[in-house]
């Protein structure tokens, strides 16, 4: 990837040693090709900005947020630069991934396998897959 400055690549760089708890149990489910055989990589810079998870293939963008990015003017304008250059931004809170990471891994599995994926699907609302279809 290009476009980021030698600032935002040493912040990811530092990013990826420092994890939220709800970041690592994400990550233990998606590293290592283990949902839908897609490469995810971890706080990942794009542009001025570095995502939490990214799968280049599927141009898909995965943050992880606590409370403090609610109605958060920067993550709108963020989300919107990432969507201009052509990714899918999903956004999950902490405590869907503590509370329902089943339902998270299904928006994730249908966005990868799914051309058009719902823009915002609920999780918590069920809206995906059956876990036993995509888990590996």
């Amino acid at each position: 990837m290009t476009g980021y400055s030698k600032i935002t690549l040493n912040r990811a760089r530092t990013l990826r040693h420092v994890l939220t708890d709800a970041e690592v149990k994400l990550w233990h489910r998606l590293r290592n090709r283990q949902l839908a055989n897609a490469k995810f990589r971890r706080q990942a810079p794009i542009g001025p900005y570095i995502a939490d998870f990214f799968c280049a293939d599927a141009k898909l963008i995965v943050e992880v947020d606590g409370s403090q990015h609610a109605e958060s003017a920067h993550d709108t304008k963020r989300d919107a630069f990432l969507q201009a250059q052509g990714y899918h931004v999903l956004r999950f809170w902490n405590g869907e991934i503590f509370d329902n990471l089943d339902g998270v891994l299904e928006t994730l599995y249908l966005a990868l396998t799914t051309k058009n994926p719902h823009p915002n699907p609920s999780p918590s609302r069920g809206e995906g897959l059956d876990a036993e279809r995509y888990t590996a």
